[in-house]
């Protein structure tokens, strides 16, 4: 067999293994190597190409009947991923400065900050089916749990810009009612997502970027008597950064009323605390929620009599016991109530009528227009559950890129 038939058979099954192994290892809190390549593959960067290739041998492994080489693996990374052509929001070829993405989710900061010729440098989210849906539109794999030293030892020395919406659980009315009701502690004293923030605090204190871009929920600024605002506020403030914060509402990009605590931050021994950052004014501009609509839309999404009847019930009963819960049927030349991650449960919160049927609740890619995706954003790669999980939990992408356009002009100020 000659060299060029063997080098093309080998290359078949470089192809079929790829196939195999994306079922079993890319994706997960403990990816961190392929992470790792996904970043190399995107970025060429020569710091990582050792590593990378290491790692490609090791994922490898078991899978090939032949010494896997250097050769081999180089070989394979061309198969692992997708190619730049085929990525739906690629890196800016000229970059104006650099950020990494924590927490990040399905990207919406991501593509915010692209816009404004932003280079992701790093990225990071535990959630396997985020994570396939962040790569199909970036063509990189976030790196997982970001509590691990395995994760953090991947994030660059240097870097411009932090951002991150940290997970809202700990912090959100319902979230700290129901752990309440379960006789659980929250905010700082929930361990496993209250302290997440130190752990941003942590990268900003050992890596000092420029500035900070981060996101909450609303009741943040209030829970457990402010205090944990507080304590969130005095923590940055002693890294030597200075503190902004405003509770804004999406619903002046997208027809949703959806209301998030934001907070920058500029490195005091750049700025010397004279930065002049001012959150943008927004004007009260009119939004039709049946401007986001499709329209022709699958039978599946019109509610069943069955579950149209339970939320009907269910209203009736929670009203006669004077509370507010209930289904929520949008106006179509309104806004809608804000979209939670439990819309996969019954779409409840925004239901859209139909004249002689049932309602309906949102497509995926309706759901993607009302966090102001834009519609080349894959929703697909996921179930239609996890597709509405990921939106829940996301941003007001727009409204990320109104901040961070103050947020990037304030940090390319040179300060006298």
């Amino acid at each position: 067999m000659i060299a060029e038939e063997k080098v093309s058979l080998l290359s078949s099954k470089i192809h079929i293994v790829s196939e195999k192994l994306w079922k079993v290892v890319l994706f997960g809190p403990d990816n961190y190597r392929s992470a790792l390549i996904s970043h190399y593959v995107r970025s060429r960067k020569k710091s990582l190409k050792k590593t990378a290739i290491q790692f490609t041998k090791e994922l490898l492994d078991g899978y090939l009947d032949e010494e896997i080489t250097n050769a081999v693996a180089e070989e394979a990374l061309q198969y692992l991923f997708k190619f730049d052509e085929d990525i739906p929001f690629p890196k800016p070829a000229f970059p104006k400065f650099t950020f990494i993405d924590l927490f990040a989710g399905i990207g919406g900061f991501r593509i915010a900050m692209q816009a404004h010729q932003g280079e992701c440098i790093f990225s990071s989210e535990w959630d396997k089916y985020a994570q396939r849906t962040y790569y199909a539109n970036f063509g990189e794999i976030p790196f997982g749990d970001i509590t691990k030293e395995e994760t953090k030892r991947w994030i660059p020395d240097k870097f411009d810009l932090l951002c991150g919406g940290f997970p809202c659980q700990p912090f959100s009315i319902a979230g700290v009612s129901k752990k309440i009701s379960l006789g659980r502690l929250h905010g700082f004293d929930d361990v496993k997502q209250g302290n997440l923030f130190f752990h941003i605090a942590d990268i900003i204190q050992k890596h000092r970027p420029k500035a900070f871009f981060l996101e909450n929920v609303k009741n943040l600024v209030t829970h457990d008597k402010h205090k944990t605002f507080k304590v969130i506020k005095e923590t940055l403030e002693a890294l030597d950064y200075s503190f902004h914060f405003k509770i804004m509402n999406g619903k002046y990009f997208v027809p949703q009323n959806r209301e998030r605590t934001f907070m920058v931050g500029f490195d005091k021994n750049v700025y010397k605390g004279k930065e002049n950052f001012q959150f943008p004014d927004i004007t009260d501009t009119k939004r039709k929620f049946k401007d986001i609509l499709q329209n022709k839309v699958n039978p599946k999404y019109t509610l069943s009599d069955h579950l149209w009847k339970y939320l009907q019930d269910y209203a009736v009963k929670h009203k006669e016991k004077g509370n507010g819960f209930g289904f929520g049927l949008t106006d179509l030349n309104g806004i809608s109530r804000t979209m939670s991650a439990r819309y996969y449960k019954d779409g409840s919160e925004i239901l859209i009528p139909q004249k002689d049927k049932n309602p309906r609740r949102l497509t995926e890619r309706e759901a993607a227009r009302l966090q102001g995706y834009p519609d080349h954003y894959i929703v697909n790669a996921v179930s239609m559950n996890q597709s509405y999980k990921q939106f829940g939990n996301s941003v007001v992408v727009p409204l990320i890129e109104a901040i961070g356009e103050k947020v990037v002009e304030t940090m390319q100020t040179k300060i006298k």
